[in-house]
């Protein structure tokens, strides 16, 4: 079962079970992920085709090194012109090719552990309690707006004092044409409950501008 089922030359019934076993496979795989991973239905798409694709890449490529360095080029070009998914939908795509890249050795068997075998195990650490931390939970992101004229070094240092156990600056950015500053920063409170008072209170140092607190995340730009 787990060994390739090639042998010196690729015969149509061959291929034909490593298409089958690749595309059945995949599609599990994506239908179990969709429960999973917030996207779009296109991508789930693409996730159950992607090992058939990736298996008769490496198939036809297969000791013809003239033709992988071709297929590394197209597949680079493809990279550059894709836009930047979250985590869960980059884990769905490299299992889906390192399963793909099985199914082109012709191991199938090797292929339908990697996509399903993966699939339980992402459903697994998803479901249980290892890597969420309760004070990470606690992190907010506060944006305030303030007027180019607010002096913003530390305006908010008394009103952070009185209702956050810590902060940290993530960023100034102009908005509004420059004629605004959007100042980002890491909040933990103190009381939660005081998330009301602790805006109207910024509201009363900003001028009545834009404020928002939202769940913090590490993404490349927060502002």
């Amino acid at each position: 079962m787990f060994d390739s089922i090639y042998t010196m030359s690729v015969t149509s019934a061959q291929f034909f079970i490593m298409s089958g076993a690749a595309i059945l496979s995949g599609i599990i795989f994506a239908w179990l992920m969709s429960f999973k991973v917030r996207s779009k239905k296109r991508f789930f798409i693409v996730a159950a085709i992607l090992p058939f694709i990736v298996g008769t890449v490496i198939t036809f490529v297969n000791g013809n090194i003239g033709a992988g360095v071709a297929i590394g080029g197209a597949f680079g070009l493809i990279r550059f012109r894709s836009a930047q998914g979250s985590a869960d939908e980059l884990a769905a795509i490299l299992i889906a090719m390192a399963s793909g890249i099985a199914f082109g050795m012709g191991y199938v068997g090797y292929g339908v552990v990697i996509l399903l075998g993966l699939s339980i195990l992402f459903f697994l650490l998803s479901f249980l309690p290892i890597f969420e931390h309760p004070g990470m939970a606690q992190d907010k992101l506060l944006r305030v707006t303030i007027p180019e004229s607010l002096e913003y070094t530390d305006v908010f240092n008394d009103t952070f004092s009185h209702y956050l156990k810590s902060y940290e600056s993530a960023g100034v950015k102009t908005t509004g044409m420059g004629s605004m500053f959007r100042l980002s920063f890491k909040i933990r409170m103190k009381d939660p409950s005081e998330e009301k008072a602790f805006i109207d209170e910024l509201r009363t140092k900003n001028g009545n501008l834009e404020i928002a607190i939202l769940p913090y995340t590490e993404p490349q730009n927060q502002l």
